[in-house]
């Protein structure tokens, strides 16, 4: 007869870089069953959010949702204020907006790698790609003067020029990606201990993909074509020469694997590339902004009335803002859903027969942001209160309601 034993695993763990709490129930080595709970880093960033006298203070708060993906935030923010202030972003704007955006994709995916090294306990590949990612740090500092909160984006536009005198350190970061990109397909998809810790393990089916929602190089690694640049294009994509990255494309099949994530990743630090060469040889000219004058702005904003939602691709897939103006200085309603919280559930059919030594990898192939996914936690008289999926049925009909009367 087999026995099962459950192992709890976080959390706080060495393999989890932010908190969540695994269950596992095992069979030997083998995982038969897994569930997780979220929650522990939840910080009412929405609140806070509603509660600052204008549009454009909400924007430094956006950024801070995530670390990484600290332009993807304020993106699909102001994309969603636009949207409701019916608020044209100039031409230039936007081409300088995809640049921004596609190199904190190349960063993000660049730092991924590394993480993903570690998971696997191959320090020196992590080493070596986060040395390779400091380049294009140095070239957002140079861009925006910072080299993670940037502070680039404002609603209407972009409040940085990028000017002719500086495509040469951009072409030179550029040429730099293109020469290591063999460099990090030979270490990452030829290196035998990587292969063998990566091909076969944490398989998500196409079907599940699907079935489950899961968003960016997670579903496109499972053969799902979808990607918000190709299908609802924004600022300049539209534009642009793109299409879906999946991994038959390099080894002409498809496993849904940790292999297969990686290979996502990795040709889409070789298309960010391309994608920031034509923004460079196809720039308009014109203004960067809607409307220079702040006070002209926030007069503007004040008079909006209506519903804005912005979808940008983040570096792990869709990030949606939705916000409602009601002619009052600050929005009146303001929600965000990261992508990670689609890529959660994704987590149980690529765990399930796997092995224990799995995990730390498998939980890291979707490049999880739990700080920016976790949303509500409800404590009352110092002890946690359960809510039940009726309650919260209830609650948001409730507050539909409130939004359209």
């Amino acid at each position: 007869m087999k026995v099962s034993y459950s192992i709890p695993i976080g959390p706080v763990h060495p393999a989890l870089k932010e908190p969540v709490m695994f269950e596992f129930e095992i069979e030997g080595e083998r995982i038969v069953n897994v569930d997780f709970k979220v929650g522990h880093v939840h910080r009412g960033i929405e609140w806070i959010g509603m509660h600052r006298k204008n549009p454009l203070q909400i924007l430094p708060i956006a950024e801070r949702i995530c670390g990484i993906c600290n332009i993807s935030h304020p993106f699909a923010f102001c994309i969603a204020v636009e949207n409701a202030a019916k608020i044209d972003v100039p031409d230039r704007a936007q081409y300088i907006r995809t640049i921004i955006a596609e190199l904190e994709r190349i960063h993000s995916h660049i730092l991924w790698a590394g993480v993903a090294a570690h998971e696997i306990g191959f320090d020196s590949v992590l080493y070596l790609t986060w040395r390779v990612r400091e380049k294009v740090l140095d070239l957002l500092e140079y861009l925006t003067g910072n080299r993670i909160t940037k502070a680039m984006f404002t609603i209407g536009g972009v409040r940085r020029d990028i000017t002719k005198e500086q495509y040469p350190k951009i072409r030179e970061a550029l040429d730099f990606y293109k020469k290591s990109f063999e460099k990090l397909k030979h270490v990452f998809l030829d290196d035998k201990t990587v292969k063998l810790r990566s091909r076969d393990c944490g398989i998500l089916t196409k079907e599940d993909a699907l079935k489950l929602c899961a968003v960016g190089p997670t579903t496109r690694a499972s053969g799902v074509k979808k990607d918000v640049r190709v299908d609802f294009p924004y600022a300049a994509y539209g534009d642009l020469d793109i299409d879906y990255i999946t991994p038959d494309i390099l080894t002409g099949e498809i496993r849904g694997d940790v292999y297969d994530r990686i290979i996502v990743r990795l040709l889409e630090v070789k298309q960010s590339v391309e994608i920031i060469e034509q923004c460079l040889d196809n720039m308009p000219d014109g203004e960067i902004m809607f409307e220079p004058k702040v006070a002209k702005l926030l007069a503007l904003l004040k008079k909006a009335s209506g519903d804005g939602v912005g979808r940008a691709e983040a570096p792990r897939g869709e990030v949606i803002h939705y916000v409602k103006m009601r002619e009052q200085d600050t929005p009146y309603t303001w929600k965000v859903r990261a992508p990670t919280y689609n890529n959660l559930m994704p987590w149980i059919p690529m765990l399930k027969g796997e092995q224990i030594a799995d995990i730390p990898i498998v939980a890291a192939s979707t490049d999880p942001c739990l700080s920016c996914t976790n949303r509500v936690a409800i404590v009352k008289d110092g002890r946690k209160e359960i809510v039940t999926h009726e309650y919260l049925h209830k609650l948001s009909i409730e507050k539909t309601r409130r939004l359209i009367g």
